[in-house]
């Protein structure tokens, strides 16, 4: 463990890029150590590394396997409960203007400017005595059944997170993806009851994604919906797979999937300009996608590995390396039955899944 993660200290020392990632329900952490500070664009989808994309798609970079030295790692994972420790609430302000941001929202959906958009804030927070691979740790041992990564990259900054959505998975001809949205907060039933709002947006999900995946394939197969626990807030989750009518342009799949109704909304193009026009602030990578493209470091086999960059954070370290501060992303789904109240109060209990990394 310590030559490991004596290697991710000695990189940002040296500020060389790296990756670490732990797939969902894995033991294994994957370290991807760039030899050199280049910022590597993707091209046309056939390079093989890890992918860092934007949520508008602008900037696509990746840590080439071709130029990193890959480690892998097994992790002993101990129990970590999630800690309730009170937080400081964001100010009146910041509830008040995006209380009104989904209220805007709900109006151009009742004037049929669109049927969903998946709307969101940034919240900023100060760390005192922040370490960087404690907090992954903490993140990997939280949260086991999503994708935990960090990255880091001297031209874009440092960026973590655990997101429990997989935007496609491809190998050979064969994929995979899921449809997930609607959430409630964990109470400890072990029946999770889904309101109509819910299920109506979990259903917009699927069909979007199933209509799109029907350009490129002939055989869909689309589980029954049911609920999956990521932290402490619940989803609706739906299983997609199916073949893919021939090897297709991975860029062209992924251009269909992303981004998907869950952090963007329906139709695609007219809640996309809702957001890049009302929500004041540049996501940038948060509802972008990542992880492994063409990768072959982890199975015998090449297959691309991509998730959707939810519950993540951008770490801006201070000078003496101790202190940070860490921007927070959260997003809520927004339709005809939306409260802008309801919306608020799911924002800040998805903030939580950040905070609490804060908090060993």
């Amino acid at each position: 463990m310590n030559d490991f993660f004596e290697k991710v200290k000695q990189q940002l020392q040296q500020n060389l890029p790296f990756v670490l990632y732990c797939k969902p329900n894995s033991d294994a952490i994957i370290g991807m150590f760039q030899q050199n500070d280049n910022l590597y664009d993707v091209v046309d989808f056939t390079e093989k590394g890890f992918v860092f994309s934007s949520f508008d798609g602008h900037k696509k970079y990746i840590i080439p396997e071709e130029y990193s030295e890959i480690k892998h790692f097994v992790f002993d994972k101990k129990e970590l409960s999630e800690n309730e420790k009170d937080f400081v609430s964001p100010d009146e302000i910041i509830k008040t203007n995006f209380e009104r941001l989904v209220a805007k929202g709900i109006e151009a959906i009742q004037e049929n400017e669109f049927q969903k958009v998946v709307l969101s804030r940034k919240e900023t927070i100060y760390l005192l005595d922040f370490d960087l691979v404690t907090n992954f740790k903490n993140l990997v041992q939280l949260y086991p059944a999503t994708f935990v990564y960090c990255f880091f990259h001297p031209k874009i900054g440092i960026w973590m997170g655990a997101t429990p959505e997989q935007l496609l998975k491809v190998e050979e001809d064969i994929f995979k993806t899921m449809a997930l949205a609607g959430t409630q907060k964990n109470t400890g039933y072990e029946e999770v009851v889904w309101a109509d709002k819910e299920k109506q947006e979990q259903q917009f999900v699927t069909d979007y994604i199933v209509s799109e995946l029907n350009k490129v394939s002939n055989s869909i197969l689309v589980s029954e919906p049911y609920s999956v626990k990521a932290g402490s807030i619940w989803h609706i989750k739906t299983d997609i797979s199916g073949q893919l009518n021939s090897v297709q342009n991975l860029n062209e799949v992924i251009g269909l999937l992303h981004p998907t109704p869950a952090v963007c909304g329906l139709p695609k193009l007219e809640s996309k300009q809702f957001i890049l026009d009302n929500e004041n602030y540049d996501r940038t990578f948060y509802t972008g996608y990542l992880g492994e493209l063409n990768s072959s470091s982890t199975s015998d086999k090449t297959s691309s590995d991509l998730f959707v960059n939810l519950r993540c954070m951008e770490i801006e370290m201070g000078f003496d390396l101790k202190t940070a501060k860490a921007n927070l992303f959260m997003g809520c789904g927004i339709t005809k039955d939306s409260i802008p109240e309801k919306e608020w109060e799911e924002s800040v209990n998805k903030s939580m899944t950040m905070k609490r990394v804060f908090d060993f």
